[in-house]
Parts: C-alpha cells; structure tokens; sequence
C-alpha cells in the first residue's frame, strides 16, 4: 500500500496529494472482491472495473490542473495542499465551494459522480457534530477518534466509501426482531483491542475501489437493539470484509453508442462484514442508541446536499440535449417543443436554486455548517419525482431513433452506410452522424441500461423521496405560518 497504516505514521509524514498512478497501486492490496460469482484477483485489471477506475482516477487528476487546483485544494498551513472536500465547513462560503467542486468533478465525469472524497467527507463531518455531543454527555473520548481518523484520510489523500444501509430484511420488523440477528450489522464481540462486527450493508457506491470503509447506523435504534448502534472504519482489505460488486449499470465500449457510460461508469456493492475486527481507534460509536439515529440523520444532512449538488451537470445535459435534438430535427420554433424546453430550464434551475439556497441559509451545529435541511430535501424531492417526467420530454425531442437506430457498423459499411447518411438526415446544416451522435447521447443517458441505472439511482440514491418528505416536515418551521393564520382568523392560541 501507499498509505500508511497507522495514525502515528500519518502524522509525521509531508502531506501530499496523491497521483492517479499511486492512487490505482493502493488498490493492489487483495481484497475481497466478487463479480458474477468469482472472487476478483486484482481489480486494478479486471475489464469490469477498468472503466470505473479510470473514472475515478479524475478525482486525482484534477488537482493537478493549474485550471482547477486553487478550487479543490486548500493549504491550512500555508504549505502543504489537501483535498478541500476534508474541509470542515464552517460557514455557508464554504458549503458554496463544496457544492462547486462536486459539480465540476460530476461534470468532468461525463455527469457521473465521483464520490470517493465526498461521500466519506460527509460522513466525517456528521461523525465530528455527533461525537462531540456524545461526549459531552456521556463522558466518552469519540471526538478525539474521529479528529485522528480524519487527519489520517486527509494527510493520505484517500479514497472512501459509506456502508450505511442495511439489508434490513423484513421491514416491518426491528433489528432484534428480525429471522436471524446479523439483517443489521452489529457488534457480536468486545475485546481488550476493540470489536468484532458481524452483518451487511446495501448499495455501498464504490466499495471495491476505495482505500476506506466508513459504517454508520441506518436509523433511530431502541435499547434492545443496542448492538446494533455501532460506527466504525476499517481498510477495504480488512480480512473479513467482502465486497459483492454489481453489474448492473454497464454498457458498451463504444464511444459512437455509449458517449458516456462507454467512459464513465458507477459500482455498488453488498458489502458482508463476516466477523470483521475493529481495533478501539477506529470505533466511532459502540452502543450509544440514543445517539445511532441523530449520526444518521447528520449524515444524510450533508450527502443530500452533495446529491442535489451533483445533479446540476446531469440536468445541464438534459436541458443541452434537448434544445440540440430540437435543432437538429429543425423543430426548434415549434410552440409545442418550446414549452417542453422550457419546463426543462424550469426543472434545471429550480434545483440549482434550492441547492444554493441549502448553502446560504446553512445551520450552525457544534462549529460546522450543516446545509439547511428545508431547502436541500425539497431541492432532493423536486429532482427525483420529476426526473422520469423530464426524461420524457428530452426522449420525445429525439424521436424513436433513440432505440431503433442502427450501428455503428452499419453506418461505416460502404454497402448501406451511404442509403443510412441519405435517409436518417435532419436538418441540413447537420451531418447524418452528428445527428446520430446526439441521438445515441440520450439514448445512453436515458435508454440504455446506464439510463436505466440512472433512473432507480434518482428515486433511491441518497435516501428514498418519502424520507424526504418526513424530513422536510420535521425540519420546517411552520410556527410562523400557524401564528399567521391564527391572527388573519382572529383564533387565540390553544
């Protein structure tokens, strides 16, 4: 490995951001990978996995970028440059630039995000708010954990992921309630060097191609559940832990059908922790249910406004997309097609706006700035119950070429490829494969089984729309709206 592998070491070496090249050897460190049934010697060369890191070596790449390099960076100490997504934000400026590089790592990824410095950062910021509390009431020393364990990950730049949500099994039970005890990850043993957990945890983006595990709590937990309020982190090759990758999401290689997905491409994994060891260090919470559903909640706090975030360069395409095919079909002036266009700059813009707005109107919590709630669930709602919708309207600017076109190979053939230039033209500025080429854009965005992807990651990714609905309830303040309604009614409070 490239990183070191304790905290002392951490501490006493120069800080420096890590090149692609080092971030992809730290990879070669045999862990537990499964793809469709086999354990996966390396992923560094397995075809599967060979666009996904490529992907996610942009996220090493962009510092290097005189262009970028002030934005995703900061020198704390006036010397040595570090990610800026380890930035603790502490004010809404800072929220503002974290919201900017999540989009410009998000847009540089052909609108796939990156999420191996973001989803974990989210998380460390959650677990700093919640561990000071904990100790503050309860007399424990999780703070101090979290500070180092941040200063680790910060100082070797590495790349993490979050196991937050659990299998579950029978949803309508609890944890301790369920056919079998491990449907929740949980403590199944104390030692003098820390614990052993057992269990699995769903959808963890990235998981075998990152250098950190993060696990949190799910949701609130009750005192019988109390093995079950449990955070931690460990290294992805830590014996015990497996990582069954997913193979959904994957396309062709080929850039003419695949513009995107053909380039950039997510994983997720189960990721199966089969009594894995946790040494003191690195445990987080062990016990504490009272405060297992706040650090959720902290969590989800921050990963929603990294959500709404990187949305904005996926609905920039949709908007672009649109308005190109329009174009190009010579159907531009149409009235019909102008209010669909519009409603997708309404779409667009509207989350931007609420996003923004997450930012300026942050919450103070124990020295960091929280995204306000209010505006980042409404702004997460807004996207996911109208993305099908909005879809709907870029595939219906494209017409039914966008599965029904033909090949890549069809069009160079010099038998039938002239007869394809002739007849599948549009506008006559416009080439037969430009056009194509624009229509295989929203197909593989929309169509393809990347677009499919993408349409259940909108719904599900970052919590379901009803958990923002309970959280936007929980978190308005209505009381001004009900003292309103109260005086224009002349009704005295009860």
């Amino acid at each position: 490995m490239l990183y070191v592998s304790s905290f002392r070491k951490a501490s006493q070496q120069r800080n420096i951001l890590r090149t692609k090249p080092e971030f992809i050897k730290s990879l070669q460190d045999d862990r537990e990978v499964y793809f469709e049934g086999k354990r996966v010697s390396d992923v560094t060369t397995h075809p599967f996995f060979d666009t996904i890191i490529k992907h996610l070596g942009l996220e090493f790449e962009i510092p290097e970028n005189p262009q970028h390099r002030d934005s995703v960076t900061f020198t704390p100490n006036g010397k040595d440059r570090y990610s800026r997504y380890f930035k603790i934000p502490q004010n809404a400026q800072d929220l503002l630039e974290r919201s900017r590089i999540i989009d410009l790592g998000t847009r540089l990824g052909g609108t796939v995000v990156l999420l191996i410095k973001e989803i974990g950062t989210d998380c460390l910021f959650a677990m700093n708010i919640i561990s000071k509390q904990m100790d503050a009431k309860l007399g424990t020393d999780y703070f101090k954990r979290v500070s180092k364990y941040h200063d680790y990950c910060m100082k070797n730049d590495l790349a993490m992921a979050v196991a937050q949500t659990d299998v579950k099994g029978d949803r309508s039970l609890g944890p301790s309630e369920q056919e079998h005890e491990d449907y929740y990850v949980r403590v199944v043993e104390e030692r003098k060097d820390g614990i052993v957990v057992r269990g699995a945890k769903a959808h963890t983006s990235y998981g075998p191609c990152v250098n950190e595990i993060m696990v949190i709590p799910t949701r609130n937990f009750g005192e019988k559940d109390k093995q079950y309020a449990v955070a931690f982190a460990v290294p992805a090759n830590t014996k015990g832990v497996k990582l069954v990758a997913s193979p959904f999401g994957g396309t062709t290689g080929s850039e003419f059908h695949n513009p995107i997905s053909s380039q950039h491409h997510m994983v997720e994994s189960v990721t199966i922790f089969d009594d894995v060891f946790v040494p003191w260090e690195r445990v987080f919470m062990n016990g504490e249910v009272q405060f297992a559903g706040p650090l959720a909640l902290r969590f989800v706090q921050y990963h929603r406004f990294t959500a709404v975030s990187y949305k904005a360069p996926l609905l920039d395409l949709l908007v672009g997309a649109g308005i190109l095919m329009a174009q190009m079909n010579g159907i531009g002036e149409a009235s019909h097609v102008r209010e669909k266009l519009a409603r997708l700059i309404a779409y667009s813009e509207t989350v931007k706006g609420l996003t923004k707005q997450a930012a300026l109107n942050c919450r103070m919590v124990e020295g960091l700035a929280v995204p306000d709630p209010v505006y980042s669930n409404i702004a997460k709602w807004h996207f996911a119950t109208n993305y099908h919708q909005h879809v709907a309207l870029v595939q219906d600017l494209t017409g039914g070429l966008t599965v029904t076109g033909p090949s890549e190979e069809d069009l160079r053939s010099p038998e039938i490829g002239p007869y394809l230039r002739k007849y599948l033209g549009g506008k006559k500025t416009v080439t037969t494969e430009d056009r194509l080429r624009v229509i295989n854009l929203v197909r593989d965005l929309t169509a393809s089984d990347f677009g499919g992807y993408n349409e259940i990651l909108q719904i599900h990714a970052e919590g379901s729309i009803e958990a923002s609905k309970m959280t936007l309830l929980r978190e308005y303040d209505a009381a001004p709206c009900v003292e309103l309604a109260r005086t224009l009614a002349k009704v005295a409070p009860p």
